[in-house]
C-alpha cells in the first residue's frame, strides 16, 4: 500500500501547477492533502470525481482557510472529522478513515507564529490529540497519523536550527511533544530509512528558500509500534512542486 500526503497550500492553485498529473502518475492507494483553502464543491471537478477512488473532506468555517482531504481506493469502515472538540472541528484540521487492519488520520496541525493565542491553541490541539491517540491504542487499534506537523523535531530537521530557536515552529515545547508522541509508541516512519540532514519538506516562498535548500521537514507519517515492521520505505517527494511543501510518502503491507 502507498500512502501519500502533500500540504497543497490552496488546492485550486494546485490544480493549476499539475496536482492531478502528479496524482495520476503516482497511482496511490491513498492520498490525503493538507490547506485545501476550500469546501468539496469548490474543488476542480477533476479531482472532486476521480475514477477508483472515493473523497473525504473537512472544511473549516472561515473561507479560504485550512481544510483537509483524502482520496482512498478502499471504501472506510467510518469516517470522522472531529476528534471531539468543536474548538477545532470549526477549522476544518482532521480527516479519520477507519479501515478494517488501521485507522488514519489526515491532520493539518495548527501554526502557532501568529500569536501567543495561536500558540496555546496549538499547544493544546498537540495535547487532546494526543491523548485520543492513546485512548485509541489502548484498544489496539493500529494507527497512522499524517499531515503538516507545523513543527521541526530536531536541528537536523531544519537549515537553520539556532536562528529559529525562539520561533514557533522550533520552540522546545512544540518539539517536546512529538518527543512525547514517540515515547508513546509511535514511529517516525521517515528516520527509519534516513538519518541525514538537508531533508525539507517545506521552504519559505518569500525568501527564495526552496532554490538553496534552506527547508524544514515538518511534513509527517507516525505509525504505532506495531506497524513498524510492515512500512517498507518512507520518501520525500522533494523534486515536485506546485507548493511550499513538497510530498512525503509511505510504502507498507498492510
Amino acid at each position: 500500500m502507498k500512502i501519500l500526503s502533500w500540504n497543497v497550500n490552496g488546492v485550486r492553485a494546485a490544480y493549476k501547477k499539475g496536482f492531478l498529473d502528479w496524482f495520476l502518475f503516482e497511482k496511490a492507494d491513498i492520498v490525503c492533502i493538507q490547506e485545501t483553502k476550500a469546501e468539496l464543491d469548490q474543488f476542480p471537478k477533476d479531482i472532486r470525481y476521480i475514477k477508483g477512488y472515493d473523497l473525504y473532506a473537512a472544511s473549516a468555517v472561515r473561507k479560504g482557510y485550512s481544510g483537509v482531504a483524502v482520496w482512498t481506493k478502499e471504501k472506510p469502515k467510518k469516517v470522522h472529522t472531529s476528534f471531539g472538540y468543536k474548538i477545532f472541528d470549526v477549522e476544518g484540521r482532521l480527516v479519520h478513515l477507519e479501515f478494517k487492519d488501521f485507522d488514519l488520520f489526515n491532520i493539518y496541525f495548527p501554526n502557532g507564529g501568529a500569536s501567543e493565542e495561536r500558540l496555546r491553541f496549538k499547544l493544546d490541539f498537540y495535547k487532546r490529540f494526543l491523548d485520543f491517540l492513546i485512548d485509541l491504542k489502548k484498544k489496539k487499534k493500529n494507527l497512522i497519523v499524517c499531515g503538516d506537523v507545523n513543527t521541526a523535531h530536531k536541528e537536523m530537521d531544519l537549515a537553520r536550527p539556532k536562528a529559529n530557536e525562539d520561533f514557533s515552529g522550533f520552540l522546545p515545547i512544540e518539539r517536546a511533544w512529538i518527543d512525547k508522541l514517540i515515547s508513546h509508541g509511535f514511529i517516525d516512519t521517515f528516520r527509519m530509512f534516513n538519518q541525514k540532514s538537508e531533508n525539507y519538506s517545506w521552504w519559505d516562498y518569500k525568501t527564495a528558500a526552496r532554490e538553496r535548500n534552506v527547508g524544514w521537514r515538518i511534513d509527517y507519517f507516525f505509525v504505532s509500534e506495531p506497524l513498524r515492521e510492515k512500512v517498507k520505505k518512507a520518501f520525500i517527494q522533494d523534486k515536485v512542486f506546485g507548493s511550499d511543501h513538497c510530498p512525503v510518502g509511505v510504502e507498507a503491507c498492510i
